[in-house]
Parts: C-alpha cells; structure tokens; sequence
C-alpha cells in the first residue's frame, strides 16, 4: 500500500526569524487533494551531560507553555551549522561546559504531524569548565541533579520536556557508553 503524499503547491503563510509557516496544497496515496499545514524549522541540538553519575539540566521560562521547565541545554541550528558544533555552543552558552567530544545518541522528531524539526541529541564526553554567555533574551538556571532523581523527576511529572525525557531515558536503557 502506497502511503507518501505529494507535494503540489506551497504557500508560505509567514517567515519568521525561527520558524516559517505554510499551508500546502499536496494529494493524499489515493489522488484526493488535501491541504497540510506546516511549520518549517532550521532543526536544533540538544546535549546530554552526565557528570560523576548527575545529569546537567537548566531551568527556563518558556513562554508557549507559560512555566519554567527543566531541560537538557540545547538551542536552534543556525544556517548551514554542523549539528554537532550547534549542540557544544549550547552547552558551552547556557551552562559554561565545554566538552572535548560529541556523540551523536539519536535524531528525534519531536512533532512530525506538522513540522519539520530534527531534533540531534548528543551526549558530552571530556566535560571541563568554560564560560557562560547566555544570548541577551535568555534567562537560564542550571543544575546537576542526580540521575536517580532525574528519573523520579520524569516518573512524577516534574521533567516533561521531551528532548530531555528522551535523552535521559536513552542514558538509563544504556544506550549511552
């Protein structure tokens, strides 16, 4: 059973400084037309780092959601940006951690119903001190917490960002080495 739609015209609604908006004429497997609503996004990085068995999260105010959440670092990819250098200036930026290396853990699509996000989450290795330079629009509190409360945080509800979710479960199934 054939299940790609098709493309057949795109109308951009909106272009913004993060996010693009278009509604798109396409035509569903069976020929019947449709209209798909999408949000285009440059895709971001996120980093999962874990020192002497406690994960680094900050704290931030997002406003879609109107509350801080608890989250691993991470931010946008700018254009052209190696995604791996993306997520070691995040996390250099937002908590004053360099890391020697990055490694890729997985590519996640956080909402595939109606964006194109791609989410690299990657975990640091060879962490030691750099300094904080957070963007001037950005207000941020970080924590090591240990990776057992991390886990209790997600079962309870406190943690309900899903890049961190996802990169913290990751850690604990042992896919990170």
């Amino acid at each position: 059973m054939e299940l790609n739609e098709k493309t057949v015209q795109k109308h951009v609604l909106y272009t913004g400084k993060i996010i693009n908006l278009r509604v798109d004429d396409a035509q569903l497997p069976d020929g019947r037309p449709c209209k798909r609503e999408m949000v285009e996004h440059p895709g971001g990085a996120a980093v999962l780092c874990v020192e002497e068995g406690k994960v680094l999260l900050v704290r931030q105010f997002r406003y879609a959601y109107g509350e801080v959440l608890w989250e691993i670092p991470a931010g946008k990819l700018d254009a052209g940006e190696d995604p791996a250098h993306a997520a070691a200036r995040e996390l250099e930026e937002e908590t004053g951690r360099r890391a020697e290396r990055m490694e890729l853990l997985f590519l996640l699509y956080p909402t595939p119903g109606y964006t194109n996000e791609k989410l690299y989450v990657y975990r640091a290795h060879g962490v030691h001190a750099g300094r904080v330079h957070l963007d001037e629009d950005e207000f941020v509190s970080v924590s090591l917490i240990p990776v057992k409360e991390a886990a209790e945080m997600i079962a309870d509800g406190r943690i309900r960002d899903a890049k961190t979710v996802a990169a913290i479960q990751h850690y604990l199934l042992g896919g990170c080495r």
